[in-house]
């Protein structure tokens, strides 16, 4: 057996690109000379059945229920020859290898069409008659979603392409059902995935498998796979970690999750891992394991060294992606939507600007995991650095900063740095709607790449964002997000209802907000979702505070995350899902703002008490003061000023005409010679491109000992103004 470490990713996550905690694995073992590889089981396993091959033995595999299937199922099954001489192409497509293809995709004759495509809307409204290639990818993807709907009613009922099996690992407090599943007869897609398993056992060879379990719905395939590493190598140790191991596993009792692995790994994984390694290869003792579960003498034993640290984010590599087949990830457009489509469409590098949250108080959230509660920011060279690295590894400048709440005095930085070393890229982050998101710094992160925002309002009710303790307000949200979006930065809304004590008022209330955020270009799309209580939050560890009822038994054996609960002074608030989805799905369409409130629901509603100009009102009465230690930079271009001689009723002055612009747009500004000449000289100091580090307060006490008055009054004026639309901004 040779000395390698595998680290493996299960079905399924995204289609699009690989999730990253592979290759952040990889990058800190590599740097240690750790012999590690990569695969992502997940990919290979779709590429198999969407294959010509693939769907050939996929259809004869659905032959032997063609009886028991619906009329949708019956339709494919019908049409098996169309999809099997198209699907090939389709993937080739998707993948980026033949765009001529769109021609014949957008033709109503080239794709099968099953119950996918009758949901579908306008697609000529939505992509436009320029958007050919988008418009191709979301008719290709319905496509895909037709044969997944096949694969999870004919022959696999866990199948989906971006979870598998999602529902065994929802809630598990009881391994008895994954067991049972587990013990059950290999069905078709499991076959495919444990004969991609053994290729690469063959070809590597390895001592360790480290599988990650991001989320629910890769639990089975990880421990389906830990069961065939166990059952065919049982020399090869195995172990695992990941998002869901680290929030649902933490209490884990039931010793049948060691028959699929030696190990669970908890929080951030480097320096376990390492340690682990070392552990497999007998250079480090069980005693001096970080955060692992291991399985002795028939019990579960928790091994955590306290005198070992994590490593430092500054000493991290940039991730890295050899082993994963970039070629191979599939862009689908699920959604026209184009926030939505920055979760599946393209390849994003991933990167994390800060560890943890820099706010990291809400009371809904998991604040007492490692990866809230231990705030570690990166070094700005570090980030960018990364960033290098990873377009030359990738050949792709697309990044997503998966940071829980990215700062913003990191992010002004970042973009600073990204500027300064003229990076073509794109990105785009996670955030909170918090004032130190001026309407300049939102245009600098914009002329540094950034194409979109998410972030949480969660409940739009000024008395539940005290209670969760979120730390802005609704008028801040509203003059916040309209900054991002007046920069040309898309916005996206995470929004909840259900929280404890919410009433019915408050729901449409907060309904009410979001409709003015669309109404008035705040938000470009939000998804709703009901407040769920778990174990690791401040609400699910101190209920009585928020005046509901814990109804959960006593912890299970096996997963343990959510909470169930009664909350008897709030609404009913399963029954307002349906209606706040039904807006929200027509004002990201540009429709339906003229509807009150109460008309989405099918029952008896409260009207709403808001204003119905209550963030038209913030937006207009926002204003940004200036501070003397803030700093302004130069984004724009400027040409030689031309002196000239200005003869009025006998008298001559001294004027000059200074030139400035940006890519878009150029202007002359005409001005007295001295200030040109100021002006002239500061503007280079305050350039994005200089060493210099010019102040508010700096250019304040020049401007006055210059002789030319007072600086405030200055950037208010029509030439100051002009100066600030071109690209002079005050971060």
């Amino acid at each position: 057996m040779s000395n390698k470490l595998l680290l493996l990713t299960p079905p399924f996550t995204q289609l699009n690109t690989p999730y990253p905690a592979t290759a952040y694995l990889l990058g800190y073992l590599l740097s240690k000379d750790i012999n590690a590889s990569q695969v992502d089981l997940g990919m290979r396993v779709v590429l198999r059945i969407f294959s010509e091959q693939g769907l050939k033995k996929l259809f004869e595999f659905a032959h032997l229920k063609a009886d028991e299937l619906s009329n949708n199922a019956k339709r494919i099954s019908a049409l098996k020859i169309e999809y099997i001489s198209t699907i090939e192409g389709v993937i080739s497509f998707l993948q980026g290898k033949n765009n001529m293809l769109a021609y014949q995709i957008c033709d109503s004759d080239y794709l099968p069409q099953a119950g996918r495509f009758q949901q579908m809307s306008d697609v000529d409204w939505a992509f436009g008659s320029m958007g050919l290639i988008d418009k191709a990818k979301h008719l290709a993807t319905l496509y895909l979603e037709d044969l997944s709907d096949f694969i999870s009613e004919a022959v696999d009922p866990y199948f989906g392409f971006s979870r598998y099996a999602e529902r065994l690992g929802l809630c598990a407090s009881s391994f008895d059902e994954l067991e049972n599943a587990l013990q059950a007869p290999l069905n078709f897609v499991g076959n495919i995935l444990l004969e991609e398993l053994e290729k690469e056992m063959q070809l590597l060879n390895p001592s360790l498998v480290s599988i990650t379990i991001p989320f629910q719905g890769n639990l089975f395939g990880a421990l389906r796979c830990g069961q065939y590493i166990k059952q065919k190598y049982p020399n090869v140790s195995v172990c695992m970690g990941g998002g869901y191991v680290n929030t649902e596993l933490r209490d884990v009792s039931d010793g049948r999750m060691f028959k699929y692995t030696d190990a669970l790994l908890f929080d951030d994984g480097e320096r376990s891992l390492e340690l682990y390694w070392g552990y497999v290869n007998k250079e480090v003792h069980k005693e001096s394991l970080l955060r692992t579960y291991i399985k002795e003498n028939g019990q579960i034993r928790w091994c955590h060294n306290t005198e070992e640290k994590d490593v430092p984010q500054n000493d991290l590599m940039a991730p890295c992606y050899t082993g994963l087949n970039l070629d191979d990830y599939l862009s689908v457009v699920e959604t026209a939507n184009p926030m939505f489509r920055l979760w599946s469409d393209g390849q994003w590098n991933k990167l994390t600007v800060a560890h943890g949250c820099y706010w990291g108080k809400c009371s809904f959230c998991d604040t007492s995991l490692d990866y809230i509660s231990r705030y570690e920011p990166n070094q700005v060279s570090n980030v960018v650095d990364r960033m290098e690295s990873l377009m030359s590894q990738t050949g792709r400048n697309g990044f997503h900063f998966v940071d829980e709440a990215a700062p913003p005095a990191l992010l002004k930085e970042v973009a600073l740095e990204i500027l300064k070393r003229n990076l073509k890229v794109v990105w785009w982050t996670n955030i909170r709607f918090e004032k130190r998101f001026t309407p300049d710094l939102c245009r600098l992160l914009k002329v540094s790449g950034c194409l979109a925002v998410s972030g949480g309002l969660e409940v739009a009710s000024e008395r539940i964002l005290k209670l969760i303790n979120k730390g802005v307000t609704l008028e801040q949200v509203s003059q916040v997000s309209k900054a991002f979006n007046d920069a040309g930065i898309l916005v996206h809304a995470y929004l909840m209802y259900g929280f404890p004590t919410q009433t019915a008022q408050e729901t449409i209330d907060s309904l009410e907000i979001v409709r003015q955020l669309f109404e008035n270009g705040c938000v470009d799309s939000g998804f709703w979702h009901q407040f769920a209580m778990t174990v690791h939050s401040d609400v699910g560890r101190n209920p009585e505070k928020y005046k509901v009822e814990i109804t959960t038994k006593e912890p299970g054996a096996f997963a343990n995350n959510d909470v169930h609960f009664i909350d008897p002074q709030g609404a009913i608030h399963e029954q307002f899902g349906a209606g706040l989805k039904k807006a929200i799905y027509n004002f990201m369409h540009g429709v339906g703002f003229d509807y009150k409130a109460h008309e989405w629901f099918d029952f008896r509603v409260p009207k709403t008490t808001m204003p119905h100009n209550y963030v038209a009102n913030a937006i207009h009465q926002y204003r940004v003061s200036l501070s003397d230690n803030q700093q302004v930079i130069w984004l724009g271009k400027k040409s030689p000023i031309v002196l000239y001689s200005k003869n009025k009723k006998g008298k001559s002055k001294e004027m000059a005409d200074l030139h400035v612009f940006n890519k878009q747009e150029e202007i002359i500004l005409k001005v007295n010679a001295d200030l040109a000449k100021w002006l002239d000289k500061v503007l280079d100091k305050c350039s994005v491109l200089s060493k210099d580090k010019v102040s508010v307060g700096d250019l304040s006490t020049q401007f006055q000992i210059t002789g030319l008055g007072d600086f405030d009054a200055f950037l208010n004026s029509y030439a100051g103004q002009e100066l600030r639309n071109i690209g002079l901004i005050v971060v």
